[in-house]
Parts: structure tokens; sequence; C-alpha cells
């Protein structure tokens, strides 16, 4: 393996350059350097990890495994079991989210970069060729000459223009990730994935929540029959849900941020003490002197590849949310593997049969394969059963029993087509139904697999005998 270079000589060479730490970026970095590639990692923040870990996905759980603990201890009420209203201390909280959990894995991204003996250079980083790029450090100009480079510059979130995006009380997710405090009331523009665990995270913290969606139901991507017992439970909790609604204005006042909706059953305005934008994240493409180098960049911002994630530049390769959605950190990971192994000389491509999405809500959805929604829509013969959790022991005792597993098949073979959750570790059961559908299982074979009892994990068996016909656990209709 080759020594790092000294990272502060003003001209690298990189046999592999990537442009970008988070979590595709880095995975491309480590895979390359194991395959014996010289590598330098060029990114703008002094750690690694990218949004993903620093400002999003790993930051998210652990307010999200907070605020399960607090609502476990209320509706442990109903079991006969009270605890005293909780005490919050936002400093601890921040604390040990930054240093606890983020910093231990960040540290340890650091560690593992100088293990494999990839160089990172910190700076913004821009294209100057096709075989340079520029970055821009703390110390001055660094120039990286590279034989391939792998292009893993992510996204942002999305800001409207016409809001007063200068005011701190609008944030987006990293805004509302860094705690500045527990607004009375939190309006959250925006009811996809990301709106609703931050909408989890600061109603179990004491804040009143307003979620507003412009689509006629939450989550829009997912079936409507999973995303039902997540909003039947959140409209209990939550001050107010607008669905097909739209934020029309806001305005800054000292009394707070006043919003203007158009929108059915919606006020015509209200007030509120801090809004949540999260109405989706845009590629990085034209933020990074790709026309230097001859790459492609789409008006969205995005950069085409094939599946040996390629760009119309041979030797340049783009990874993660710049190449598309679904904008989800395992599928660049994947992503990531391809293109390292690709320059490395393998036959790898990415031919991911399902990308699995997870909502960390409360209850969780996840879903993967085929949605009944798009077999509807493209006339594919399919049979469906759905298990409900009402009819789960481990359910009912957890007190969580509005949950449900549902699993679609082909009408003529069986096999599986796609598979959706909701309920508590939804995004832990789903693991399975990916690995069943990329196996090429069919109902027979998940049914005729011993699941252990009583697991939220065997509802998935159960809905597989439902296809069957040889579920005795509800009584189903001939």
């Amino acid at each position: 393996m080759t020594a790092p270079q000294d990272s502060s000589s003003s001209e690298l060479h990189a046999e592999v350059l990537v442009l970008g730490g988070g979590p595709g970026g880095y995975t491309a970095a480590f895979r390359a350097a194991d395959l014996g590639k010289k590598v330098v990692l060029a990114e703008r923040y002094p750690v690694l990890g990218g949004v993903c870990l620093n400002v999003g996905c790993i930051p998210s759980k652990a307010l999200l495994h907070l605020a399960h603990v607090i609502h476990s201890a209320e509706e442990s009420a109903a079991f006969g079991v009270s605890f005293g209203h909780p005490n919050i201390d936002l400093d601890k909280i921040r604390d040990w989210k930054n240093n606890r959990v983020v910093k231990t894995l960040t540290t340890g991204l650091s560690g593992l970069a100088k293990q494999r003996q990839v160089t990172v250079l910190t700076g913004v980083g821009q294209f100057t060729s096709d075989k340079t790029l520029s970055v821009a450090t703390p110390e001055g100009e660094k120039t990286v000459r590279f034989d391939n480079a792998i292009i893993a510059a992510g996204s942002q979130p999305t800001k409207i223009p016409v809001f007063p995006n200068d005011d701190p009380r609008l944030m987006d997710s990293t805004g509302a990730l860094a705690l500045a405090d527990i607004p009375k009331r939190l309006l959250i523009v925006g009811g996809g994935i990301i709106g609703l665990e931050m909408a989890n995270v600061y109603h179990a913290l004491g804040s009143k929540i307003t979620v507003v969606e412009l689509m006629d139901q939450l989550i829009p991507g997912c079936d409507a029959d999973l995303v039902k017992p997540l909003h039947q439970r959140i409209a209990k909790q939550y001050e107010n849900i607008f669905l097909k609604t739209k934020v029309a204005k806001i305005e800054s006042t000292e009394e707070g941020l006043k919003v203007s909706f158009e929108g059915e059953g919606a006020p015509e305005s209200d007030l509120f003490d801090r809004v949540l934008v999260a109405v989706g994240r845009r590629p990085n493409g034209k933020l990074i002197g790709a026309e230097a180098a001859g790459v492609t960049v789409n008006e969205q911002g995005f950069i085409p590849v094939d599946d040996r994630q390629r760009t119309n530049v041979p030797h340049i390769y783009a990874i993660g949310d710049i190449v598309g959605n679904p904008m989800l950190a395992h599928k660049a990971t994947h992503e990531a593997k391809v293109a390292a192994e690709v320059i490395a000389g393998h036959h790898s491509a990415f031919q991911a049969l399902t990308i699995p999405s997870v909502a960390y809500t409360d209850p969780e959805l996840a879903w993967m394969g085929l949605t009944e929604t798009a077999a509807k829509a493209q006339g594919i013969a399919y049979e469906k059963a759905t298990f409900p959790w009402a009819a789960s022991g481990r359910a009912l005792g957890t007190g969580r029993r509005e949950g449900l597993t549902k699993l679609l098949v082909d009408k003529e073979t069986k096999r599986i087509l796609g598979a959706g959750i909701v309920g508590p570790n939804a995004g832990e059961l789903i693991a399975e139904a990916v690995l069943a559908l990329e196996m090429g299982a069919d109902a027979e074979d998940v049914s005729l697999t011993i699941h252990p009892h009583p697991t939220l994990s065997e509802t998935f068996a159960f809905a597989a005998e439902m296809i069957e016909g040889s579920i005795t656990d509800i009584y189903v209709k001939k």
C-alpha cells in the first residue's frame, strides 16, 4: 500500500480522486485504497461523514431515540407504571449528540483513512480540467492531478426563495438538528420523511407541532395504507396536520413567523416561534465546476451515470445523491464500491433489484420493491396479504397494536414483488424482505422459514402464510 502523500504540497497526484467525504465518498476512497490505489479524498468540512453523519441520519436517529424513550415512558402509565415529567437538559442533549455519537464516528473515520493511507484534503474542490481538481484549503490553493475521479458531492436542502431565509427562526434540517431551543409552536413545511422525523423529536421535547403538506397524504411516495396508522397516531399528538395545503408566504415579525396558508381546512394565517422547511433536497452538480471536466450535468443538477457509475467522461465516475433519487446513504455506499471496483478492473455493476426506504417516525414505516400504488399504475397482476399487528402477541405485549405487514407477490408465480411494514422497528424488519426479493424467493420460501416466536419478524412469515392459505394465527375466509 502506498504511503500517504504530503498534503502540504501544492500539487498532488492521485490514481483515484474522490470529491466529497460523505458515506458514498469515504466508502469509495476506502474501497479504492483496499484495492491498492493511491487515493486523495477532498472534503469541504474538517471532518469526514458528510451530511449523513454530521447533520443528518446519525444525529437525527440519536434524537429520535430520545423521543422514543420519552414517549415510551409516557405511554407506560396505561400499563400501570408511571414516571415523572421529563426534565429536559438541552445542553446535555446537544453534548451527547455531538460528542458521544457524532464525534465518536467521525474520529473513527479519520482513523480508518489513516490506516488505509488515504490522503485527505480539507477544502472546497472545483474541477479545472478532466484531469485536475483545485482545492481551496486553509493553507492555500492545491491542485490534484488524477487518473480517475469519483464525484460524491452530495446534495443540500431545498430553499424556497420567497421565504425569509436570513431569519434564524426559519430552519432547514441542519438548523433543526442543532437544537438551539425548544419552540412553543413549530411549523413543519413538508410532510415527508425528514419533516416528520423532526416533528417527532420536537413534539417529544415539548413543542406544539403543525405539519403542512402539499400532496393529499403524508410521505407521498409510500402506500396510503402504510401511512394511515402513522397519520392516525400523530393526528392525536400534534396541533394540526394540513394536507393539500400550500404555504403562500412567511413574514418575519417580532412576535414570531407569520405564515399564510392556501388549502382545505387551513387558517388564512398563523403565528409560529420557528418554522422548519423540509421540502426535499437538491443535488450539488452545478457547484463543482463539472463543465471544466466536460461532465454532463442535467437541469436539476444531477449527473447521469451508467450501471458502472461512469459519467459521460470515461475516467470520471459519480455516486450518491448527485446521480439521482432516492437520495439515501445506503444507495451511495453500494454505488461507491461499484465505482472503486470498476476503476480497479473488477467486473462490478450496480444491479440492486430494490433500495429500501425507511421513515424513522413513530411508528416507523419501511417499504421495498414494488409499491401497491405503482403495481396498479403499471397494470401488474399481483396478490396481496396484509397481516395486522393486532394479531401479533409481541406487538400486543409492547402496547403497539396499530402496525401491519404487507406483502405483494406475482399473481402467477407467487414470487415476492414488494413489501411494506408500519410499526416499531419496521426499518430493521424490512431487511428480510429485501433479501427475499434479491434471492428470488416466493411466498412459500418465506412461510416455510421458521421465524422465532413471539417476534415482530414473524409477521412477515404470517403475511406469506396468508398468501399460501396456511395461516392459523388469524382466520381468512376462503
